[in-house]
């Protein structure tokens, strides 16, 4: 929603995967939020806090909103929960479409549909994001490189 949570955190789990995997230089990554609440400031402290515990840092990150460019820009486009998915569904443009899914549909371990906004939660929620996420990330990495192979 307001690019200060989820999104941010699925952003460093990424990068730092891809770093490990030695794609860093082949797939741009990057977060945005359905809502402008934050432009410009950094992911929320508690979410910084649980991701440096896993070796994440996410202080160089700042919030920003989807624009235009970004259905354009990306081969997908990737939402946290319902809401967000209808609401980036909304913003996108038709030939678009198929690119804008859940992150959740990635997961390999967990049978959530959704990662739970952890704003208004305790440390569990932080944590819990981060165990979503890292799964997704996992197989969203797998996702991109079958891709890589194939192109």
């Amino acid at each position: 929603m307001g690019n200060i949570c989820r999104s941010p955190t699925a952003e460093a789990v990424m990068r730092h995967r891809l770093h490990l995997a030695g794609l860093a230089e082949r797939i741009t990554v990057d977060s945005a939020g359905t809502h402008n609440f934050h432009p410009g400031k950094a992911p929320d402290v508690r979410t910084q806090k649980h991701a440096a515990l896993r070796g994440y840092d996410l202080a160089p990150l700042r919030a920003r909103q989807v624009v235009d460019e970004d259905f354009e820009r990306f081969d997908l486009i990737l939402t946290m929960d319902w809401d967000n998915q209808s609401l980036t569904e909304a913003l996108c443009p038709p030939e678009h479409l198929k690119k804008v899914r859940r992150l959740a549909e990635f997961f390999r371990q967990h049978s959530d549909t959704v990662v739970p906004d952890p704003y208004y939660g305790g440390p569990d929620d932080f944590e819990r994001v981060l165990d979503l996420v890292e799964d997704g990330v996992e197989g969203l990495l797998a996702h991109c490189q079958r891709r890589l192979v194939g192109a």
